[in-house]
């Protein structure tokens, strides 16, 4: 099968120039977004390092916008492990912690899976609140996702050969076989993914470039979850640092702000 098109391929020359512009990006879309038809920001963010660097670089980013502008701000997530809010493995829990508590997005407008329900009714009730918040989109478009890629290949909670790959129906799922853990997990779906305006995937180190070579490069014939995110009719681009980038041939823009 022939290679999906990789987007565009933004590197950096360290992971903190890639987060200053990474911040700066999510500030103009959703300047771009207040200004459009729809008057509101959908954001929809991963866990992992993308929180640190997020909470480094974008308050600062987002300030002069005011208050009024983040009040009309969406924040939803694109996976969440089944644990409570405090738990050092709650992707919620530490946006919360470092993010929210500087960027002041109503409480109304942010949208977390609950983790003490089962995971089945977890994953049945962020649904329901997507498409509260999404009312009018038969799948919730978010205007910006922000995704990460596992050395495995794996984004949000969708790792390689696992059924929800092939999931069409479902905007959320549960999974309780997460191979890498904890187990229990809720997760958007391939068919969100694809819907968004914007989706742009953020890998940094060397740990990293192996499997983004295989992703933006080989053709193969079971591509990587990463692989199959594709916008039907939105943006994909990739924010890489140097090791991440370094086995890459295909072409790429080189940024500095040096």
């Amino acid at each position: 099968m022939a290679a999906p098109a990789p987007g565009l391929i933004s590197v950096f020359s360290s992971p903190q120039e890639l987060g200053a512009s990474l911040a700066q990006l999510v500030a103009q879309q959703a300047a771009c977004c207040l200004a459009g038809a729809r008057g509101r920001f959908a954001l929809g963010l991963s866990g992992g390092s993308l929180v640190s660097m997020l909470a480094r670089e974008l308050p600062a980013a987002a300030a002069p916008a005011g208050p009024a502008s983040l009040a009309r701000w969406t924040l939803g997530f694109c996976d969440e492990r089944l644990v409570p809010f405090d738990h050092a493995e709650s992707t919620y829990g530490l946006y919360r912690t470092h993010l929210l508590s500087k960027l002041p997005i109503p409480d109304s407008q942010v949208i977390p899976i609950n983790p003490e329900l089962p995971v089945e009714e977890a994953a049945e009730d962020y649904a329901k609140k997507l498409r509260q918040a999404f009312q009018g989109d038969t799948i919730p478009v978010f205007d910006l996702l922000i995704l990460g890629v596992g050395p495995d290949g794996h984004t949000c909670s969708l790792f390689p050969d696992h059924p929800l790959l092939q999931e069409r129906e479902k905007i959320v799922a549960p999974i309780s076989d997460s191979p890498k853990p904890p187990p229990q997990r809720v997760t958007l779906t391939l068919p969100v993914l694809n819907a968004a305006r914007t989706v742009i995937f953020v890998a940094t180190g060397e740990g990293k470039a192996a499997i983004l070579k295989r992703i933006l490069e080989d053709k193969e014939e079971n591509p990587l979850p990463a692989a199959l995110v594709q916008p039907r009719t939105g943006k994909l681009c990739w924010f890489l640092d140097e090791a991440a980038a370094r086995l890459l041939t295909v072409p790429f823009e080189k940024h500095s702000t040096l």
